[in-house]
Formats: structure tokens, C-alpha cells, sequence
């Protein structure tokens, strides 16, 4: 690769960070390593090609341009949370990615599709999905919990939010969010 595409390749990644709170290749290998996946089942479960999933991960494409692909990625976390945290089983979460596979983007996927108010400012999911990306793109769940299990005895407030965040549901999060800003 020589300096031109080297630049254009981090370019892309930044947009990416900015677009979706991290490069789209670490988001879809955490994608593939918590459902089990391959990427030509990822690339089909997103509706898109093999070849352009790659571009994704690599950097060479910037974004997603399909709306409703981008509703699918942020359905495929919440379950990849939720199987993280036992609350779905890898049977269920199967039959789920059929469904999220054929969703069009919008009778799915509603409560994620909002990501602004109407002032323009980021919804608290949109603010909770940011935090829960970035902990999550740090360390593996079971990670998260047990750094969590060693700050509860000295620090019961931040082991809660690494717990919630880290390796909690998306709603649970976002309850804990709001209870937290008064």
C-alpha cells in the first residue's frame, strides 16, 4: 500500500470513528466474535455484499450508505450485547439476526432509528450506544465484570456503571443514564 492509500485508509477510519464511535472494522470483528459469525454471514445478515463489508472493515469505503443497513448494525450490537449478558441464548439470537436480516430499516429496528431530538442534540440512547461502543471496543464483557467485581468493594458507583455499560442491556443502560442526570 503506498502513502496515498495509506492516508486515505485513515482517513476513511476517522470518518468512520466520527460516523459510527469507532472504525467499522473493529465494530464488525467484535460483531462476527460475539455472534459467532463469519463475515459472509455478517455481509448477508446487513444486506450487504461480501466485497463492500470488506471495504467497510478495511477502510477503503468510509460509510455505510444504506439507512437501513446502518439500523441492522446497531440491532446486531444490541444482540450481541444481549447475548453477551446472557439474556439472549445463541438459539435465539440465531432466529433474531433472521429477523433483524430481513427488517427494511424501519417496523424492526424504530426505537434505534432516532438518533437526534428535535433541538438536534443526540438522543440519551444515541449518548448511552456511544459509551456502551467505546467500553466495549476496550475490553470483552467478562473483562468488563470482572474489573468491575474488583472497584465494587472500594468503588460500588463506578462498578455499577462499568457493569451497566459494559456488559449490560441497552434499556437498562439508558435507565441508568437518566437517573443519573438529575
Amino acid at each position: 500500500m503506498d502513502a496515498a492509500q495509506q492516508e486515505s485508509t485513515a482517513r476513511a477510519r476517522e470518518l468512520q470513528r466520527s460516523w459510527y464511535g469507532e472504525p467499522l472494522g473493529a465494530l464488525f470483528r467484535r460483531l462476527i466474535d460475539d455472534l459467532g459469525l463469519n463475515q459472509a454471514r455478517l455481509a448477508a445478515v446487513l444486506g450487504l455484499s461480501a466485497p463492500m463489508l470488506s471495504q467497510l472493515m478495511s477502510g477503503q469505503r468510509a460509510k455505510i450508505g444504506n439507512p437501513a443497513v446502518v439500523q441492522r448494525v446497531q440491532a446486531l450490537q444490541d444482540l450481541a450485547g444481549q447475548v453477551a449478558d446472557g439474556s439472549v441464548s445463541a438459539a435465539e439470537a440465531t432466529s433474531r439476526m433472521e429477523e433483524v436480516k430481513k427488517s427494511q430499516g424501519g417496523s424492526v429496528l424504530t426505537a434505534t432509528s432516532q438518533t437526534t431530538n428535535s433541538t438536534g442534540a443526540p438522543t440519551v440512547r444515541r449518548v448511552v450506544r456511544e459509551i456502551q461502543s467505546l467500553l466495549r471496543s476496550v475490553a470483552a464483557a467478562g473483562d468488563i465484570i470482572d474489573a468491575a467485581d474488583s472497584l465494587a468493594p472500594s468503588h460500588p458507583e463506578l462498578a455499577e456503571f462499568l457493569r451497566v455499560y459494559g456488559a449490560g442491556r441497552t434499556a437498562e443502560a439508558v435507565a441508568h443514564y437518566e437517573a443519573h442526570q438529575n
